[in-house]
């Protein structure tokens, strides 16, 4: 599938602001299963230079500096990406998830080094009691790991509502832990796999939406995501979306992924001046079969 992913995001700040630093993370990652064939950023007001690297997680990102002051800041990705379906993975083939951490402890290689990363504790994912106990319902002894994993991702879709309105990024787990209702993007159950001392990281990107039957598409219906991925010895990572009950195939596309929130946020900013602003996020992907 063909994909031309448009996100605009729009500040409109009470004072101007004199001077802003930013970062954006907005590149589809390239991937077996995904290339990204093209990606622009035009900004308004336009920087006098910018610059792009890859961060930690491999992330593309790109950093710019406003030093005239402003009112407003529109920020608009455009992409181009080809992205192919993903085989299903046999489920049961994984190793007990008892038996991971031996597994991992003894890989060093490349991406069993990687892997280790996501096992600890980040800004956004603490140890919770009450949390590890609700996934070890998903972990009896003995059960392969990614078959425990995905039967997590069912009952975190059973058990919580999607609900825009009930949660922010700042709103602690505990909280949406406790109202059962929240945003994709806020919490997968990367943060319950961390509770059992497994592998598992934040993957955002989008997720191509389709209107009721007879109705045209909405521009600007489409929205970001955020889903979880599981490693597996032998495997590697395998993702996993609770907000759809599904394992992510061609209509994902990825952008970031770290250990939580903060390492894939899609922009981020310091400003002088400013005081309080407003917020508009448009996104739109479009099959370009």
């Amino acid at each position: 599938m063909i994909y031309s992913v448009r996100h605009r995001t729009t500040y409109e700040y009470e004072d101007p602001v004199s001077v802003s630093h930013h970062v954006i993370r907005l590149t589809p990652r390239n991937l077996p299963r995904q290339t990204c064939r093209k990606s622009k950023f035009p900004v308004a007001p336009e920087p006098p230079a910018t610059a792009s690297c890859n961060d930690y997680f491999g992330n593309g990102q790109t950093f710019f500096t406003l030093q005239e002051p402003h009112e407003r800041l529109i920020v608009e990705a455009n992409s181009e990406l080809e992205v192919f379906p993903a085989a299903r993975p046999d489920l049961s083939a994984s190793p007990r998830w008892e038996s991971v951490p031996r597994l991992l402890d003894g890989d060093h290689s490349a991406e069993g080094l990687d892997a280790y990363h996501y096992v600890f504790v980040s800004q956004r994912v603490r140890t919770n009691r009450e949390l590890a106990d609700y996934a070890r319902e998903s972990f009896p002894e003995g059960r392969p790991l990614l078959e425990a994993a995905f039967d997590l991702t069912r009952r975190i879709h059973s058990d919580f509502i999607f609900d825009s309105k009930a949660t922010e990024v700042s709103t602690p787990v505990e909280t949406f832990f406790e109202k059962r209702r929240g945003v994709s993007g806020f919490r997968p159950p990367s943060d319950r796999l961390h509770e059992i001392d497994r592998p598992a990281r934040y993957v955002s990107g989008y997720l191509r939406t389709l209107p009721p039957k007879g109705r045209p598409r909405l521009i600007g219906a489409d929205a970001s995501h955020a889903w979880c991925s599981a490693w597996s010895p032998g495997a590697g990572w395998i993702d996993f979306d609770p907000t759809n009950n599904c394992v992510p195939s061609d209509g994902h596309i990825t952008v970031a992924w770290g250990r939580d929130y903060s390492d894939v946020c899609p922009i981020h900013g310091v400003l002088l001046g400013g005081a309080n602003h407003t917020l508009d996020v448009g996104v739109d992907v479009m099959p370009l079969e």
